[in-house]
């Protein structure tokens, strides 16, 4: 037995080929740090036939910048390998570190002219996967930290369509890399980083490894992998049947830093009471609807689904659900041009421009999606009047680096498949920090312009999203950071959830020449 536990997704999809498998993710323990599973996890050297039972050959195609890299990786898949032709992928790589010192690497199949399809070899497609490496309490002075492989792959070829059981034996024998990485630790001494990804010089004089040596290899240093019954009996163990299957022992769960929880239930919503706001003479092209289970449309998210600094934080770390909203969200508009577009809130009729008219302030969030057609989702909030001396007030008045030093973004992903939700995570992020934001201060209105492509680590996950955004539903917050015990509690501008969005509904908008 592995000591692992299985987990399969049991929701049905319909944009994928029926060939492609259910999103599976093996979860376990492994005794040592974030980053030193993080360093193993990302070398391809020798080192990796220690403890991934699964892996033959692998080398750099080309290496984008520090964060993205595109892989060669040949497969060592023991499923009748006399009978079944061996499978090989070309795949981009990238990787994040989040604030609480955890690590996601994501994986999701490319074409890349320098990798193409070997002779003797069947190209299996990754749809997503990856690892999710987060920190945990030590127990009896062991660093202890949890490991999470998620996987959907096609491995392709007539395998997959005569024998069901082939697609999921493999998967399994990939995942079990989490037990792999579990006993390398425990028997190994000495820890040093190991030796860098090599490159790849030339694809087709890559040295292939004979399956001889690397079974010799693996007898040697590897234990035994467990049958495909064992794994398979603890599958039907472990799966979970309901359809996002998420739910990790609450030791397992637990995080190093500390996440003290007030005794008195406490929102950082305890203000005066705001003078509502004639929402009827606001319109967007992407239209609001505050039904469950609707699609292509948009509503408020609840400010209790977002925990923020509270008032004492600055003393014990403490977080409370958000609560009511400083603003209220009136419009979102959903854009599509040849180019990007900067500066929308100075088109003419849109809700910034409505709001002006009727003495209201606007703060408007232009998220800039690049690609060969570019695409604008734009938030409308609406308040009477900025409170003086405020944060909000400091904030819309202050100069770029206070924006950018303070604008923060708290994501989350309720409904979508657990790849999604692990590369777009809920942990808060300062925009200003991670892509490029331009601030236009118009004479009611101040408009951030979020260049998510400027980022390559947003602009890998926005690659896995945009594929599967009709299957999304997608939460976010908007708020400033509150830094000081005077500023504290956190507010949020506001949040939004959007819903199973369709590319195709957006719209070409009518721009001034000087405005894109």
């Amino acid at each position: 037995m592995t000591g692992l536990r299985i987990f399969e997704e049991l929701v049905e999809v319909d944009y994928l080929p029926r060939s492609c498998s259910r999103a599976m993710k093996a979860v376990g323990v492994v005794e040592a740090s974030c980053e030193e599973i993080f360093e193993l996890i990302m070398s391809m050297d020798a080192t990796r036939f220690e403890w991934d039972c699964s892996f033959q050959y692998g080398s750099v195609v080309e290496e984008v910048d520090g964060h993205t890299a595109i892989l060669h990786h040949i497969l060592q898949l023991d499923w009748f390998p006399t009978f079944v032709w061996p499978r090989d992928l070309c795949y981009v790589r990238y990787w994040r570190r989040n604030d609480d010192g955890s690590y996601v690497v994501l994986f999701r199949s490319r074409e890349h002219g320098n990798c193409g399809p070997r002779p003797g070899y069947v190209r299996a497609h990754i749809e997503s996967g990856g690892f999710n490496i987060s920190p945990l309490k030590p127990r009896n002075g062991k660093l202890r930290t949890q490991v999470q492989h998620l996987m959907q792959i096609d491995l392709k070829g007539w395998g997959v369509g005569y024998v069901s059981s082939f697609q999921q034996h493999c998967l399994l024998q990939m995942l079990n890399s989490v037990a792999g990485l579990r006993e390398w630790f425990s028997q190994t001494d000495e820890r040093g980083a190991p030796p860098r990804i090599p490159a790849m010089a030339n694809m087709a004089s890559a040295p292939a490894l004979s399956k001889k040596n690397v079974m010799l290899q693996e007898s040697s240093v590897h234990p035994t992998p467990p049958s495909f019954n064992q794994i398979n009996a603890a599958s039907q163990n472990s799966v979970r049947r309901d359809g996002y299957s998420d739910q990790i022992a609450e030791e397992e769960q637990e995080a190093c830093q500390t996440k003290h929880e007030n005794n008195v239930k406490r929102t950082a919503s305890e203000e005066e009471p705001v003078d509502q706001i004639d929402l009827s003479c606001f319109s967007g092209n992407l239209h609001h609807d505050d039904r469950d289970n609707t699609r292509d449309c948009w509503r408020i998210s609840d400010g209790n689904n977002f925990r923020v600094r509270s008032k004492h934080f600055c003393f014990d770390k403490s977080k409370v659900p958000a609560g009511k909203h400083l603003l209220d969200l009136v419009a979102v508009d959903w854009f599509k041009d040849t180019k990007r577009m900067d500066h929308v809130a100075k088109r003419q009729g849109c809700a910034a421009q409505v709001a002006s008219e009727k003495g209201l302030f606007s703060v408007v969030f232009n998220l800039q999606v690049p690609g060969s057609t570019h695409y604008s989702m734009v938030f409308y909030f609406v308040t009477k009047e900025l409170v003086p001396g405020s944060l909000l007030q400091r904030f819309v008045d202050g100069d770029d680096e206070f924006r950018n030093s303070r604008l923060k973004l708290i994501p989350s992903v309720p409904k979508g498949s657990w790849i999604v939700r692990q590369s777009v995570g809920s942990t808060p992020c300062l925009l200003g920090k991670a892509v490029d934001c331009n601030y236009i201060r118009g004479p009611k209105y101040l408009e951030v312009d979020v260049d998510i492509g400027s980022s390559t680590v947003a602009n890998g996950v926005l690659g896995l999203v945009i594929g599967v955004i009709t299957t999304l539903v997608v939460d976010m917050a908007f708020l400033v950071q509150a830094n000081t015990t005077e500023e504290l509690p956190e507010r949020l501008i506001g949040a939004v959830r959007v819903s199973h969005i369709e590319l195709s509904s957006a719209i070409v908008p009518k721009l001034d020449p000087d405005t894109s």
